[in-house]
């Protein structure tokens, strides 16, 4: 075998095992996605997105005119408007897996979903 028949084998090799994770990854999830949301530290609510059949939004109300309001849609929440002043809540936008959750610090609000198979580390190249 000569040298360009050897890399084409190992980048087949690769494409082929990365094909195999994707597939692998892709049938072992599950569609239980759930939304924890999270206020002062304490579990208020969860809801199962998979389950969400129309957008609707909730109002969270905190001390001295401290708002949150989550805005909710099958499989994926954002935190759409705050009171807080730096409004980096407001700017992450859609999250709509485990891998970063949504977090307020001024209000002290945390959105976070579990499950749907997600929870695995990945790293990339």
């Amino acid at each position: 075998m000569n040298r360009t028949t050897k890399l084409v084998v190992i980048l087949l090799l690769v494409v082929a095992a990365v094909c195999s994770l994707y597939i692998f990854r892709a049938s072992t999830q599950t569609s239980a996605q759930q939304l924890q949301i999270y206020q002062h530290g304490t579990l208020i609510q969860t809801i199962d997105l998979a389950h969400v059949q129309e957008a609707y939004t909730i109002e969270l109300k905190g001390e001295n005119g401290a708002y949150n309001t989550i805005s909710i849609e099958s499989g994926r929440v954002c935190i759409s408007h705050a009171s807080c002043p730096d409004q980096v809540c407001v700017h992450q936008g859609w999250i709509s897996d485990s891998t970063l959750p949504i977090v307020c610090l001024p209000n002290e609000v945390i959105l976070e979903i579990t499950g749907g198979g997600a929870d695995l580390d990945t790293i990339a190249g």
